[in-house]
């Protein structure tokens, strides 16, 4: 039997397949966004301690109680603002499903949305500005038609780690009220922050927070991304809708872990110390390659950094990646792949959520190039 394919022109993300690359070839992976160290060890014994106190059925369908109560309370000591835990918080299996359901919620037929490029392969890939990546709220409003419904904003950005600051999100207030649209803002990143930024959430606004859904990421936060845990924020209205998707979706989320995590969210010391732990990994990886030909661009947030190597080749950066991995045994990723027209503007995009150790060795290599 033959199916006719609904995404004809998509294969294997550039995640796998550089990871396959690395695996293949023996190559330091600094290509997926995931820590090369342990999510915190008492993390793992709530986990433990969970499945031994029977929580391995079905949780409710928005999440455990336990863990949208504590949720609403990293909300209030976060941004100041009251979260209804019963209508505004809905659990879910991981920020990439999360960011699915309010899509779904949020288009029809024939309804258009605007997406910054370079923008992460969850939403489908105009505007953020090489090589600083700042948004041009002129060239976003210019683009509005009226077809136009939503608005997907990611901040801290993945790829180019540029944040969104207060007057951006005057900005994006203004034009999302003058044209009634929706917003999805993807703060997975939320507490990787630098350099004394301020996260500018969608929620600490009120004129936004009415017409925005705004999904989090447990994963990020607690160096866990193979538990795939996140959550969606938005007024109850609109999480009215995203639960429609969500309850044929996935239904419901890992139930062990929701208790593990609504325990040990009660600590806020270690989401708190996040900003300072990811700083200091950037300046390590800044200083490891001070001698190198690579040359770091901006970097306010996530952890991920940019790096120009047009010092070192002029190939395309596609290329330059696989040949970076399979000669010299370090996996990056390509920043042309986040464009949807493939604007390659020879950089690449290195993980820096890893052992000093590691990040050390792959420097050696790197400043031989």
């Amino acid at each position: 039997m033959k199916l006719e394919s609904k995404l004809p022109d998509i294969g294997a993300t550039i995640f796998t397949v550089m990871s396959k690359l690395a695996n293949d070839h023996g190559a330091i992976n600094l290509s997926q966004g995931f820590p090369d160290f342990a999510c915190p060890a008492a993390l793992v014994d709530e986990v433990t301690r969970a499945m031994r106190e029977g929580h391995n059925q079905y949780p409710p369908m928005a999440g455990i109680e336990p863990l949208r109560q504590s949720i609403t309370r990293k909300l209030r000591a976060s941004y100041g603002i009251e979260v209804d835990p019963d209508a505004e918080v809905t659990v879910v299996s991981g920020a990439t499903e999360g960011l699915y359901n309010a899509i779904t919620a949020a288009i029809r037929p024939g309804d258009e949305a605007i997406i910054f490029d370079p923008a992460y392969d969850s939403y489908d890939p105009v505007i953020l500005r090489f090589p600083e990546y700042a948004t041009d709220w002129n060239e976003v409003e210019d683009r509005i038609s009226p077809r136009t419904r939503l608005i997907i904003i990611n901040s801290p950005h993945n790829p180019s780690g540029a944040i969104l600051r207060a007057s951006d999100m005057q900005a994006l207030s203004e034009i999302a009220n003058r044209h009634d649209l929706c917003i999805i803002s993807d703060e997975v990143y939320e507490h990787i922050i630098f350099d004394g930024e301020e996260h500018q959430s969608v929620l600490r606004y009120p004129a936004l927070r009415e017409r925005s859904f705004a999904v989090f990421s447990f994963g990020k936060t607690y160096h866990a991304t193979g538990w795939k845990v996140g959550y969606c924020v938005a007024p109850p209205a609109l999480t009215a809708e995203y639960r429609k998707i969500h309850q044929f979706n996935t239904f419901t989320t890992c139930t062990p872990m929701q208790y593990a995590l609504a325990r040990f969210m009660e600590n806020s010391a270690h989401h708190l110390d996040l900003p300072a732990f990811y700083q200091a990994k950037r300046d390590h990886l800044h200083r490891a390659l001070q001698e190198s030909r690579l040359r770091p661009l901006p970097c306010s947030g996530t952890y991920f950094q940019l790096f120009d190597y047009s010092a070192i080749s002029r190939e395309g950066d596609y290329e330059f990646a696989q040949r970076l991995t399979r000669e010299h045994g370090v996996a990056v990723i390509p920043v042309s792949v986040f464009y949807g027209d493939r604007t390659d503007h020879k950089v690449v995009r290195v993980c820096f959520a890893k052992h000093e150790a590691t990040l050390d060795r792959a420097a050696a290599i790197l400043c031989r190039l």
